[in-house]
């Protein structure tokens, strides 16, 4: 009897382990300081996503290594060839809306769009200049605080990578099942 106890809760904890978000402390702090942002202007939290993360997480990961083409008006939405994805140069004129919008459903099961707000420093990014670019940015806080005509609805997940000189947080109103 003791013994199947000792077995449940040693499956118990591997299970949850194994379907834990894998984020860095920084992008733990990330997510933290946005809750607590969204908290003084009265919103709710908004649940960490696993697919939205992995999204997050992987376009940070290109940004770093492969930096967007700024010569050919390519922004931090791009996304390079170099990957098991496909390849799009975002603009501020004609944004492909398959650099954005369906990149979650390229990547993982989720179902929604996502929206993503990016950030870089020259020198490593850290979460707090990260949050503060975006605050000080009234079209990416915006996103994050729920305002202005586009970003009213409820968001119901949201993502965050930190690679190098580049954060990304990706954000869903689909729940992430």
């Amino acid at each position: 009897m003791k013994l199947r106890f000792i077995i449940a809760i040693v499956f118990f904890l591997l299970s949850t382990k194994t379907h834990a978000q894998k984020l860095t402390v920084e992008e733990k702090k990330l997510y933290k300081i946005i809750m607590s942002y969204r908290k003084k202007n009265k919103l709710p939290a908004i649940p960490l996503s696993k697919s939205l993360t992995l999204v997050a997480q992987t376009h940070a990961n290109d940004l770093a290594n492969n930096p967007p083409d700024a010569a050919s008006g390519c922004n931090m939405h791009s996304w390079s060839s170099n990957g098991k994805w496909s390849s799009c140069c975002f603009t501020d004129n004609n944004p492909p809306s398959s650099c954005m919008f369906d990149k979650p459903r390229e990547l993982t099961n989720y179902k929604g769009d996502g929206y993503e707000i990016a950030y870089s420093w020259s020198t490593g990014v850290d979460a707090d200049k990260a949050l503060q670019g975006w605050k000080t940015s009234s079209s990416h806080n915006a996103v994050i605080i729920n305002q202005g005509p586009n970003w009213t609805k409820k968001w119901n997940a949201i993502g965050i990578g930190i690679f190098g000189n580049y954060a990304v947080a990706w954000f869903g109103y689909d729940i992430d099942k």
